[in-house]
């Protein structure tokens, strides 16, 4: 049997906003965060609208994955970038 190293566990108490950028004109915003669920971290990418008030509110629209996939997630974005890029969907600068 190995013994694995143990991973010290880290709280998180509230959500940690990462990023946030606007999907849209009409006041929908994509939001990454890092999070906890039942004693479980995170990472929340979710769309989130503009309320009367003029805040973000969360969407049921959204992936939620334990943080230990984060580096797969990852890595899956910067190969759809890559192709998007080659097939000339977007410049190097992001926009298209």
């Amino acid at each position: 049997m190995t013994n694995r190293p143990r991973v010290r566990r880290v709280a998180i108490p509230e959500p940690l906003i990462v990023a946030d950028f606007w999907a849209n004109r009409r006041g929908e915003a994509v939001r990454v965060q890092l999070c906890e669920f039942e004693g479980c971290a995170l990472v929340d990418v979710r769309k989130h609208f503009t309320n009367g008030e003029g805040k973000l509110q969360a969407t049921k629209k959204g992936l939620a994955l334990a943080v230990i996939r984060l580096p797969e997630l990852a890595s899956a974005i910067n190969k759809a970038l890559a192709t998007a890029r080659e097939l000339g969907l977007i410049r190097k600068g992001g926009r298209p």
